[in-house]
């Protein structure tokens, strides 16, 4: 298979997206080797980013997750900067218009405020509904990364009939696939978006760091470690090349990235331009 391609993928090249990354939240003081299984708890402190992403095409919006909420920062002790809408209104985009919104999983981080998208269709792999909802959640460590009232507002989706399933690799339109990549959760799914760089994968919590899928090491929080590691061929498979990838909690994309404006210098970066570090460096 053709390095950025995609199997029984035909037809004219897609028109491009924008894509972007949206910065709403920060963990600081954390030990390096929490990012890390196996890592060294001697090594200097590391922060983590929270974002959303966008991409754009014209009247085609696509969000991707929907990050947390003032609640949750209070509860998980995370500095929120902005609520997630705020910053999709920092580019023009208004949260209760958008129509279209895909959960890379249902980790808190990942999939709260989804009240601030009335109008949304959401998308989501089935394995990661049946896990967020199923048996294996009677395990306390299990469910940690959840939240309970983000499940109950995803299931109040689901009886309004706004929940699109996909199982495994799925096209949404033209130039924007969902695939599956599982590992982190049960059904994590990255996102590979068209743009004018070419083909770009967000690999959502596929890996967190530039660090993890460079140096093949497992962010500790996890379902398979082992389906974790596969997922980084995957990853590398379907992006044209390593800068091609974009990790889900780097603070380095911020750095790597041109702001949209200089106002929002550290809030939004386009994702369609290429970065000015390679991945190298960023893996450092």
């Amino acid at each position: 298979m053709a390095k950025g391609g995609n199997p029984g993928e035909m037809g004219a090249t897609p028109a491009p997206f924008q894509l972007f990354a949206l910065r709403y939240a920060t963990h600081s003081g954390r030990w390096q080797s929490e990012n890390a299984v196996n890592g060294d708890p001697h090594e200097a402190g590391a922060d983590l980013d929270y974002f959303i992403w966008l991409a754009r095409r014209g009247g085609e919006v696509f969000v991707i997750d929907t990050g947390f909420g003032a609640a949750a920062a209070h509860a998980r002790k995370r500095k929120l900067l902005r609520n997630p809408a705020e910053a999709l209104r920092l580019i023009g985009v208004e949260a209760a218009d958008v129509a279209q919104v895909i959960l890379t999983h249902l980790h808190y981080d990942h999939a709260g405020c989804l009240g601030d998208f009335p109008k949304a269709q959401f998308h989501l792999q089935v394995a990661e509904a049946g896990y967020a909802t199923g048996p294996c959640i009677c395990d306390a460590h299990a469910r940690k990364p959840f939240d309970v009232e983000n499940i109950v507002t995803y299931i109040r989706s689901l009886y309004d009939g706004r929940i699109r399933f996909h199982d495994g690799d799925s096209e949404l339109v033209p130039g924007l696939w969902l695939h599956a990549i599982p590992g982190h959760s049960a059904g994590l799914q990255a996102v590979r978006v068209y743009t004018t760089r070419g083909w770009v994968v967000l690999a959502s919590d596929a890996t967190h760091f530039y660090a993890n899928i460079g140096q093949g090491t497992a962010f500790p929080v996890l379902l398979d470690q082992a389906a974790l590691l596969r997922g980084y061929a995957r990853l590398i498979e379907l992006a044209p090349s390593h800068d091609h990838i974009v990790p889900g909690h780097d603070p380095a994309v911020m750095r790597a990235y041109p702001a949209v404006s200089a106002d929002l210098s550290g809030i939004a970066v386009r994702l369609d331009v290429p970065p000015s570090l390679s991945w190298q460096e960023l893996a450092r």
